[in-house]
């Protein structure tokens, strides 16, 4: 298992600029895309697209995004830059062929989305967010409600069995069985990337499961932001590092 450091610990180094051998796999918000005050404010930018092209290209399409967003929202923002991508934390996965798996949505969901809606109903500045197979409360625009929405959320995860999914000023509540990790995982056991050496770049807790995966496959995760505890080896500091870095990659 790796091992987990903090602030306390040496400061992460930033990742080495390499590009034979590697897969990448990228989380969008916070680290492909700056956080915004709502999902539909991230849109495409050129500089993005034409990297994300770029390393399809270098890599030999061994790049997917592995993101809390769906599958539609990914393809949005990224502009369709790339054919392999997993959304809603693994729940969705689409391959290099294009062949799409999907989980069947647990009927927890609903529940919670009425929940949800009720709670914002009366919270201006809440946001309910449907992905299918889960339900999402963004309070980024409520954020004294945070504590209430925590509150909601933990007691409706224990009464449903939905997994609760913090993340950047969201509270998700998620059908059971997959993550990040296991949408990395499951890249790695096919073509083109079996046999790589899988880099996962990500932000937040929601990515850890990225990161052990990657280093139980012999790679390495990539931290994006302010040191925290994490199972990740290397650090950058935010968005406009990592499209730099992504660059440096793409032409080595």
């Amino acid at each position: 298992m790796p091992s987990h450091v903090g602030a306390a610990d040496l400061v992460l180094p930033p990742p080495p600029v390499l590009a034979e051998g590697i897969a990448l796999f990228l989380d969008m918000d916070g680290v492909l895309a700056p956080m915004a005050p709502t999902p539909d404010a991230v849109k495409p930018v050129a500089r993005r697209t034409a990297v994300l092209k770029a390393l399809e290209r270098r890599l030999d399409g061994r790049v997917a995004i592995v993101s809390g967003r769906t599958l539609a929202e990914i393809d949005r923002i990224a502009d369709g830059a790339l054919s392999s991508a997993s959304g809603v934390h693994g729940l969705e996965r689409r391959r290099r062929d294009g062949s799409i798996e999907r989980g069947a949505a647990d009927a927890g969901v609903t529940r919670a989305l009425d929940a949800f809606h009720a709670f914002a109903a009366e919270r201006p500045g809440m946001i309910v967010e449907d992905k299918g197979v889960s339900a999402g409360l963004h309070y980024r625009l409520a954020a004294d409600q945070a504590a209430a929405a925590e509150t909601l959320a933990r007691k409706l995860s224990d009464e449903t069995g939905l997994a609760l999914q913090p993340g950047h000023m969201v509270l998700e509540l998620k059908t059971p069985g997959a993550s990040k990790g296991t949408a990395v995982t499951a890249f790695m056991a096919e073509p083109p990337f079996r046999g790589a050496t899988p880099v996962m770049l990500g932000d937040d807790v929601t990515d850890e499961d990225g990161f052990r995966a990657a280093d139980a496959l012999g790679g390495y995760g990539v931290l994006v932001g302010p040191e925290r505890p994490t199972a990740a080896r290397y650090r950058l500091d935010g968005v406009d590092d990592v499209l730099g870095w992504l660059e440096s990659v793409a032409e080595a």
